[in-house]
């Protein structure tokens, strides 16, 4: 049977799947669920370090899943999960506290709709023009940069986070030590997962010296057993403010880089060329992240976690994505799942804010280092200087009642000094 508008998906049992392949049913299950599972520590800890309902952020990681799959036909596999880059901007839009549910969430909510219209704006042009005017306008210095900016923006408020009472701080840094003993000395899959396992580590060890020991506030299991099975999650509709809004906009660039070093990642991978997509696959990230941030839940991307695991499997098969979508829908409508995520403690919280946000400003340098980002040239020099110290240092501009953050200066100064600088040649 030919190929419509999504693909035929022939049944292959062996070797590597390709995209438009499917695995046996019974293995598809499996793999899908375990993209749900690398997925899920980024995708329920982000929710919690914004002050999200992390019930409602994993139904509409699912939504945007199966939204991604219909935009682009079936033909990138790739699973939509909570971003890390709308954290720092929804902190500083929303002055979260760090701990339960935040009460400026449809503030946040309106910044984030409107990041995922400038997204989906951006996939429409693509489709109509190709990608060579974003690659200019946003080169790899600069999204470099801007990644960085964003986890330096945030070390205060996680630093800041931990420094409770002397077990608070004591357990932060335990919190640290699980996840980094996890990633430097597991192996196979457990190694693709130190922040989620981690985690879970540190929240035994933090039950046991608090509920057994007695050396801080104890867990609160109570409202783990009175939670439901199976209902709705609460959604929330989303407040309108021009401040929050134009604050959290500039997150559509990052998410743009994202989306285009996954896809190519996927291309070299799977041997296709899926650069004729990429506008569809912005629209698709574009559209669920609207979609997400109208019900009360995060702004959403694509993830390096489940190319990971493409790669470890050579599994590319898109069908396998929406079973992993249809098993997240399933957790999102479980209370008593959304009331465990609650019972966290606050200073494990802590301990994995304080090395989720440096791992952002790494992933910023990485960047640098993929693309070969030649700092003798004084352009890029003078532009990523001037990004990370605009965006640390939270540079605002204030235009009148309105207030652009130091992220967003950041942002749109980088890319208008990048822009005006004339290509600079390296010294003799």
């Amino acid at each position: 049977m030919a190929d419509g508008y999504f693909p035929a998906w022939r049944v292959k049992a062996a070797g590597t799947v390709a995209p438009d392949e499917r695995p046996p049913w019974g293995a598809a299950v499996a793999l899908g669920a375990q993209h749900v599972v690398a997925m899920f520590g980024a995708t329920v800890l982000a929710p919690l370090l914004m002050g999200f309902d992390p019930n409602v952020a994993i139904l509409m990681s699912g939504v945007g899943t199966l939204l991604f799959f219909v935009i682009t036909g079936g033909r990138v596999p790739s699973y939509l999960g909570s971003s890390f880059a709308f954290i720092g901007v929804v902190i500083a839009a929303t002055g979260y506290g760090g701990h339960g549910l935040n009460a400026a969430l449809p503030v946040a909510l309106g910044g984030i709709v409107a990041c995922g219209v400038a997204y989906a704006a951006i996939g429409l042009v693509v489709m109509a023009t190709g990608t060579g005017w974003i690659e200019r306008l946003m080169p790899p210095v600069v999204t470099g940069a801007v990644v960085a900016v964003i986890g330096l923006n945030l070390a205060p408020v996680a630093v800041r986070s931990a420094q409770g009472s002397t077990f608070d701080a004591a357990m932060a840094l335990v919190t640290v030590l699980c996840i980094a003993l996890i990633a430097v000395y597991s192996r196979g899959r457990v190694r693709r997962l130190p922040i989620l396992l981690g985690l879970v580590l540190a929240y035994a060890i933090d039950v046991v010296a608090t509920n057994v020991m007695g050396l801080g506030k104890p867990v609160d299991f109570g409202p783990v057993a009175a939670a439901a099975w199976l209902g709705m999650p609460a959604f929330t509709t989303p407040a309108w403010s021009g401040e929050a809004m134009t604050l959290i906009v500039p997150v559509a660039i990052v998410l743009v880089a994202e989306n285009l070093g996954h896809i190519k990642a996927v291309s070299a991978m799977t041997g296709r060329n899926l650069d004729p997509l990429l506008g569809r696959a912005f629209l698709g990230d574009g559209v669920a992240t609207i979609v997400s941030g109208m019900s009360g839940g995060t702004g959403v991307t694509t993830y390096a976690e489940n190319i990971g695991v493409m790669a470890v499997t050579r599994i590319f098969s898109t069908v396998v994505f929406v079973i992993a979508a249809l098993v997240a829908l399933v957790l999102g409508f479980s209370p008593k799942f959304g009331a465990l995520i609650g019972t966290t403690p606050a200073p494990v919280l802590a301990g994995v804010s304080l090395v989720v946000f440096g791992l952002i400003a790494i992933a910023g340098a990485r960047i640098w280092v993929q693309n070969r980002v030649d700092f003798a040239n004084n352009r890029n020099l003078v532009v990523a200087a001037a990004i990370l110290t605009l965006g640390a240092g939270d540079f605002a501009l204030r235009f009148g009642t309105f207030t652009l953050g130091g992220i967003g200066t950041a942002t749109f100064g980088g890319i208008l000094l990048y822009a005006i600088l004339a290509p600079a040649r390296a010294p003799d």
